[in-house]
């Protein structure tokens, strides 16, 4: 049953804006299948986790003013082309990178998503919070039926998390108080950015998002409003 602090705090709430990957979809496991399918003579668990390795890196770039605004995918692009030769790929041609690159895009959602989501969506408005792009998402949630009500992303507000911007960006677009949205997220500096702009937090424990080999410390962390196993137990806990 939930809390009586949940309970309180579920008529206090009346977005939840979702981190993407890691938090909704397992992106470690998806990227190494592809990677295991295509080329089964790499590493794909090396693979996979070199390639997300490379990513706030790009992002650091953006942010700092190297570069100009990039979109996710094409800074995904930028990490593959860097990777490839690293693991015997540098031969692969422009359709073959193009390809694969999409592989951010068919990304699986973690088994409880779903369902959890959609209990979720009975009560709350339900949207995205991601540094990926609104074409990435879009056909991520098409794919895999992530029933959104709205797509949001660092692309909408032009920066990229923990920029301010985002968070309350998402206030903005639905015209509340920070302290009327609350963040979902697998990562506690994405929280800590949340909750400094004022938005409730909500840890989801993903223990195996770098593979089952690098299980993560999902200990509850004191400052988040609420900690869950999954988005079925969040649900359970914001009584859905």
């Amino acid at each position: 049953m939930p809390s009586t602090s949940a309970h309180r705090l579920a008529g206090e709430v009346d977005v939840l804006a979702f981190d993407i990957f890691g938090t909704v979809v397992d992106w470690h496991g998806s990227i190494a299948r592809e990677i295991a399918a295509l080329h089964p003579q790499v590493d794909a668990d090396a693979f996979a986790l070199a390639w997300r390795e490379g990513y706030r890196p790009a992002m650091a770039r953006v942010m700092s003013g190297e570069l100009g605004w990039t979109l996710i995918d094409d800074l995904h692009r930028m990490i593959l082309d860097a990777i490839l030769p690293r693991f015997g790929l540098g031969h692969l041609d422009e359709a073959a990178r193009r390809q694969l690159n999409r592989a951010w895009h068919r990304l699986a959602p973690w088994p409880d998503v779903v369902e959890g989501l959609q209990r979720l969506k009975r009560r709350y408005t339900i949207c995205t919070l991601s540094n990926g792009n609104l074409g990435l998402l879009t056909n991520m949630a098409k794919r895999a039926g992530l029933p959104w009500d709205c797509v949001l992303s660092a692309e909408v507000f032009r920066a990229y998390k923990p920029d301010p911007a985002t968070y309350l960006g998402v206030a903005k677009v639905f015209d509340l108080p920070p302290q009327r949205v609350m963040l979902v997220a697998a990562h506690h500096d994405d929280l800590a950015g949340a909750r400094a702009c004022g938005l409730r937090t909500a840890y989801v424990e993903r223990e195996i998002e770098f593979g089952a080999r690098r299980p993560k410390d999902v200990s509850p962390q004191p400052g988040n409003d609420l900690h869950s196993r999954d988005l079925l137990d969040l649900a359970d806990q914001l009584g859905c």
